[in-house]
């Protein structure tokens, strides 16, 4: 990108999840509004009901965690939940 082409802009994607990262908190750079800070998938095991019975049955799920950090100046507290 030229620097023309993202001068201005309101909100960055940050993401090391190819990198393995499995969580992280980004850093503002202005004139940024927020970020998003994107980490790697990753596989836990989990319980979850089978919904014939009462039992809980292992399951595989994929999880990342996404946290976002914003400048309160433009963005507050409620808006950026």
């Amino acid at each position: 990108l030229k620097l023309e082409e993202f001068q201005g802009g309101s909100f960055t994607i940050s993401n090391l999840g190819m990198f393995g990262i499995d969580e992280f908190t980004a850093v503002i750079n202005p004139p940024q509004a927020a970020i998003l800070a994107v980490s790697r998938g990753r596989q836990e095991v989990v319980l979850r009901g089978s919904g014939e019975s009462d039992e809980e049955v292992p399951t595989v799920e994929t999880h990342m965690s996404v946290t976002m950090s914003s400048d309160r100046r433009v963005l507050d507290e409620a808006m950026a939940a």
